[in-house]
């Protein structure tokens, strides 16, 4: 229970992230929501995910999904770079996230 948590904290992040970015656009009440409903929403899944899974385990991987989360939808989203550096980058998250998951 806790890793899917764990992971819905880090999808919840993207949203805040999402919501950073709209915000940045337009500054109003739904995207301030989203950005705040996603962060706090996060956080708040994130700890009770850290009650049985290692602070640096769970926080590199919350972080690592984010992160990740963050640069597709930029890709997707916001028109930013699809170059084979980033998309391996990308990829290098990713493996260690799932090494980090394997490891613990």
């Amino acid at each position: 229970m806790a890793w899917t948590l764990l992971i819905i904290a880090g999808l919840l992040e993207v949203v805040g992230v999402i919501g950073i970015k709209r915000v940045s656009v337009h500054n109003n009440f739904t995207n301030n929501l989203i950005l705040l409903g996603g962060f706090i929403t996060s956080f708040a899944l994130l700890i009770q995910a850290m009650e049985s899974i290692p602070l640096s385990t769970a926080y590199a991987i919350w972080t690592g999904i984010g992160s990740v989360g963050a640069a597709v939808v930029g890709m997707l989203f916001y028109k930013e770079p699809k170059n084979t550096i980033r998309l391996l980058c990308i990829l290098g998250v990713i493996g260690c996230v799932i090494g980090l998951r394997l490891v613990e």
